[in-house]
């Protein structure tokens, strides 16, 4: 088992059951053992002490006062039947021998001293006449001729027939108890993954949460009044850190809204000024600084407020228009932008604007990566894609997810970037439930993807495209 799986919650619960279950077992059918085999010797014991106090009961008393023993007709029938399996021997309180069978045990008890009143156990290795063991008991009890010592013995393997029925119940018993054990092992493992579903949704619902969904929060109905504490306290953590993005994001907002007046009147007094190398470096700097500041408000608008893409937008007529509108800009970067469309409308469900917002910021990071007097080309296809391609250095595949990473910026890329344009692509795509990607170009460069899935009412493939 690895050291992961250790740390499940589910497995430190079922682990220490299944060994309680293991040892209970075991301990389990070691105990009914012990008790089968010694019932078995308790039920040997009690046949004889009955078989003690029935020839005791049998005694009667002659007119001369000494004692006789009167079988009756049950019990005689029984020691004919087994004369080798059960022995007897009776001696008076005076020691005569009253009655024994066989003759040779009467002999033999003969000697012995008088039993009393508890019960003594014996073993009988020899008899004459008889090849088998006997073990037995002698015991003093009342008669009708007085008290009399009486000696009982059965045959070692007299009582085979019910240490084997027993033993047969104790094997049958030992499947069924570990079988019983497993069944409740397995209600009890439901029992537990059934507790945790809880958790398991609590986990899918956090998974959830990030910077786009601060506002959800995990479910704190029907949890174990265990969790309960750790949710309402991960909920109000939740409630924090909502309110620290929702002031980050109104200050980024506020800044840039703050910044769009001077920076407006900076570019007009600039254009008002004598022309010279030197203002041509600040003009430049200031439509950085112009196009930062649209970006930080495309984010704080994005962080905000919920996209509205429930429009029909046709990509061809967007791609077409935003490829008119940035064309005198790149030329003046001393590239050329292309269009590529399809004969017939991609129409996809979306918001116009914002699809223009990711398109133009794809433009313009591919102008900005393109080698001057090259050309960046825009193209619409059938599936619901729009292609960006130029033939700059292309993005090394270690870093074609981290691009879309809110600024992070690669060691190529330009002095000017902010690490924001990308970032809003990847969040306007989000917003339509596509998802903008980067591959190389066939003849070097790269190719900039969004993919978007294709509205209901979009037309059927066309058989060709421009």
């Amino acid at each position: 088992m690895s050291a992961s799986r250790l740390h499940s919650l589910q497995i430190r619960l079922v682990l220490p059951l299944v060994i309680l279950f293991v040892l209970g077992s075991a301990g389990i059918v070691g105990f009914v053992l012990w008790r089968a085999y010694d019932t078995a010797d308790s039920l040997a014991d009690r046949e004889l002490s009955l078989r003690a106090a029935d020839l005791a009961g049998s005694i009667a008393r002659q007119p001369d006062g000494a004692a006789r023993l009167d079988l009756p007709d049950t019990l005689r029938e029984a020691y004919r039947a087994a004369p080798d399996a059960d022995i007897f021997a009776v001696r008076a309180a005076d020691g005569r021998l009253v009655a024994a069978s066989p003759e040779s045990f009467g002999s033999i008890v003969g000697r012995w001293p008088a039993a009393s009143e508890h019960a003594g156990y014996f073993h009988l290795g020899e008899l004459a006449g008889r090849t088998q063991d006997y073990y037995g008991l002698g015991v003093r009890l009342d008669s009708a001729a007085g008290p009399v010592s009486v000696w009982v013995a059965r045959a070692s393997g007299s009582s085979a027939l019910i240490h084997s029925m027993l033993e047969e119940f104790v094997f049958d018993m030992a499947w069924i108890i570990p079988l019983f054990m497993l069944l409740v092992l397995g209600v009890a493992i439901l029992a537990i993954r059934n507790a945790l579903k809880p958790v398991r949704a609590l986990s899918g619902v956090a998974g959830s949460i990030g910077p786009s969904t601060t506002g959800v929060r995990l479910p704190e109905a029907s949890l174990p009044r265990e969790i309960e504490p750790l949710v309402a306290a991960v909920n109000r953590a939740l409630d924090r850190l909502e309110q620290g993005f929702a002031v980050q994001r109104q200050f980024t907002a506020n800044a840039a809204h703050e910044l769009r007046t001077p920076l407006a009147i900076i570019t007009g007094a600039l254009e008002g000024m004598e022309p010279s190398v030197e203002l041509d470096k600040l003009k430049v700097d200031v439509a950085r600084m112009n196009r930062l500041v649209e970006q930080l408000l495309s984010v704080a608008r994005l962080d905000a407020i919920a996209l509205d893409v429930s429009g029909t937008v046709d990509l061809n007529e967007v791609a077409r228009q935003a490829v008119a509108n940035l064309a005198p800009w790149a030329v003046a970067q001393a590239r050329t932008l292309a269009f590529a469309g399809t004969k017939q409308p991609v129409v996809v469900r979306g918001n116009a604007y914002a699809i223009d917002d990711a398109l133009r910021n794809l433009v313009e990071n591919a102008v900005a990566h393109a080698p001057p007097k090259s050309e960046v080309v825009v193209s619409t296809r059938l599936d619901g894609r729009i292609e960006v391609s130029d033939r700059g250095p292309g993005v090394p595949t270690q870093d074609r997810e981290r691009i879309f990473e809110r600024f992070w910026r690669g060691k190529a890329a330009p002095a000017h970037g902010a690490g924001l344009g990308l970032a809003i692509v990847a969040e306007i795509m989000k917003a339509h439930g596509g998802n903008a990607s980067v591959t190389s170009g066939p003849d070097g460069g790269a190719i900039f993807t969004l993919a978007f899935p294709a509205a209901p009412t979009a037309a059927s493939p066309a058989v060709g495209e421009d």
